[in-house]
């Protein structure tokens, strides 16, 4: 296969192998839901009738990629599309219940691995967050004023969180996963929090990361995001793996595809949407470098 016209395979080497992950969400329904007065609820809790049965929701299903050194991967997709359960599967948060996930190291996801604590200060929080994360005391100290600049808290910066807005917050987790020096980074819409000056900064520490041979998964709604900061981007919708393209592709048929149904065109759609997966090329299985982690 020609690697040059599949943006899916390269030669540089890669650090995230996802082989058929299939995640499906099992949640509890009463049956015979139509009986929705508390009244009568309690009345058919009495007779025996009300009995919960599992409803079946699939997040995820039959995804397969790699992602390589240097890439920087947007991930779009219309609300509840699986977007962030994919981040959570490569974090190691949710196991699949098919497939296998590989990786060269461990995937850094901002807002999560930070274990941050409101009632203490910004300062304090990076030196937690920073210590869960695997750093020393002495990396800490080298990193601290970086990471205080990054965040754009200054003089805040020794205030309580819980003093701070839901976008300082997510500032200075950002500002705390990006400290690590991480092979593999994960940003789930932190890009959309913050000025100008945030954004410029954190995209800048993202092209740094990749051009250190690693790799970031950025999920985000904005296209413009994606165009401007990535130069590989994934198209998923209601669990399935739509395109694998450069973004300036991909977000051209997500943008068709939405327009399309928002006209009310959504027979056109379905069809942009099928033959965009029949293209997309069966993905190769190859031997796995010595020392990778599987999440599975």
């Amino acid at each position: 296969m020609d690697a040059s016209r599949n943006p899916g395979i390269h030669l540089a080497e890669p650090t995230v192998v996802v082989d058929d992950i299939s995640v499906v969400y099992r949640t509890k329904q009463q049956s015979g839901s139509r009986t929705t007065s508390r009244t009568s609820m309690l009345g058919a809790l009495r007779k025996g009738k009300a009995t919960s049965s599992p409803v079946r929701t699939t997040a995820l299903k039959n995804v397969s990629f790699v992602a390589n050194q240097g890439d920087s991967i947007g991930v779009i997709g219309r609300n509840g599309s699986g977007k962030s359960t994919l981040m959570k599967v490569l974090a190691g948060l949710i196991i699949p219940d098919a497939g296998t996930v590989y990786a060269a190291s461990n995937p850094i996801l901002l807002g999560v691995n930070a274990a941050l604590i409101s009632s203490i200060s910004g300062a304090q929080n990076i030196r937690l967050g920073c210590l869960a994360m695997g750093m020393s005391h002495a990396q800490i100290d080298a990193k601290f004023n970086d990471i205080v600049e990054m965040s754009g808290l200054e003089d805040e910066i020794y205030h309580p969180m819980n003093s701070y807005s839901s976008g300082m917050g997510a500032r200075l987790r950002f500002a705390i996963a990006a400290a690590v020096d991480p092979e593999i980074l994960l940003v789930d819409e932190a890009l959309n929090t913050g000025d100008a000056q945030f954004k410029e900064r954190s995209k800048a520490r993202m092209k740094q990361v990749t051009s250190q041979a690693g790799t970031v998964f950025i999920v985000s709604h904005s296209i413009e995001t994606i165009v401007s900061t990535c130069n590989r981007a994934f198209w998923i919708d209601k669990g399935d793996f739509i395109m694998d393209g450069t973004p300036k592709d991909v977000a051209k048929q997500y943008k068709s595809f939405i327009w399309r149904i928002n006209e009310g065109n959504a027979d056109y759609g379905r069809k942009i949407r099928a033959e965009l997966m029949a293209s997309l090329p069966a993905m190769r299985t190859t031997l796995l470098p010595n020392g990778w982690k599987r999440s599975r």
